[in-house]
């Protein structure tokens, strides 16, 4: 049960994954300047974390646990950088959605982060503990390949396709950046405190990558007043917390099929509530349907054998 309620976490940050998607995407494309929607997408993130610093003296104390196994080597200091992953990760969103859309974006993700998810659980990266390569979990990953293909078909969505490669590169970083983010949030026994850690990085990162831009006479348009376009950091608060929990109790693959299940689903209800270029058809369904009974392969364990008493 316990398995399963935190694979019902992991579908809900793949929720949020997607909506922050379709939301950063749709502030890069307004904005016509992707980087300065990432880094907005963050900076907001980060400010709304400080805040809870100040309120949250539980927060603030996982944050000197972080500092602290980090000033006496017992976790090393570069565990801490996944904010230079998921910074990545925001600005694939506002470069690439507003050209491919949120489905075709998702495929390039999902067949990164399902082709990575199998090798990080295997080698045990991030200091988790190693899951064997079992047929389902091998079955559970092609399933998704397939469905997010099916999910795909006839869209005809060709124009800058090239573009799916950064998306692909940010689905296998994905699976290390949970595998580390999972082990910092072990040590400093607070999911905030890696989710703090994530925001300082990446906006840092960010920062210092616009102002280069600036210095070289890229500069985008005014700002939207629409409120929805800034919640993007907010969304990402609350996955990243949740798959660095996630992360100890189903392993990088699983985890990760929960959140591709999620991100798929919610793809398409986006497209049926809020259409934007990206018609729903039968493909897409199948391909949810498909997602769906893909993490449940994913999730099948042998049963443990207990040996026989002896007489």
């Amino acid at each position: 049960m316990t398995a399963f309620l935190w694979l019902l976490a992991s579908i809900g940050a793949g929720t949020g994954l997607a909506l922050q998607s379709r939301v950063n995407g749709e502030l890069g494309a307004r904005l016509e300047h992707g980087m300065l929607a990432a880094l907005i997408s963050f900076g907001i993130g980060t400010a709304v974390l400080a805040l809870l610093l100040v309120v949250w003296p539980g927060a603030r104390a996982g944050v000197r646990r972080l500092i602290g196994v980090i000033r006496d080597g017992s976790m090393p200091w570069w565990y801490a950088t996944t904010g230079l992953l998921g910074a990545f990760l925001v600005a694939t969103q506002g470069i690439v959605v507003g050209t491919l859309g949120v489905a075709l974006y998702t495929v390039g993700v999902v067949a990164g982060q399902t082709m990575s998810g199998l090798a990080v659980d295997r080698m045990g990266l991030g200091g988790l503990a190693r899951k064997a390569i079992t047929p389902p979990r091998v079955v559970g990953a092609v399933l998704a390949l397939v469905a997010v293909g099916l999910a795909l078909v006839g869209t005809g969505e060709l124009e800058g396709a090239w573009l799916i490669v950064l998306p692909f590169l940010a689905g296998l970083l994905q699976s290390l950046q949970q595998a580390m983010g999972g082990l910092v949030q072990r040590h400093a026994q607070s999911a905030i405190a890696q989710t703090v850690s994530n925001f300082v990085v990446g906006t840092i990162a960010l920062a210092l990558f616009v102002l280069v831009q600036t210095a070289l006479g890229v500069r985008g348009a005014p700002l939207p007043t629409e409120p929805w376009l800034y919640i993007g950091g907010l969304l990402g608060i609350v996955f990243i917390a949740l798959m660095s929990v996630a992360v100890h109790h189903l392993g990088v693959l699983t985890m990760g099929l929960g959140v591709i299940c999620g991100q798929v689903v919610t793809s398409v209800l986006l497209d049926v509530v809020f259409p934007a270029g990206h018609p729903v058809t039968i493909w897409s369904l199948l391909g949810a349907g498909l997602t769906i009974a893909a993490v449940g392969v994913s999730a099948i364990r042998r049963p443990v054998r207990r040996k026989a008493r002896s007489a």
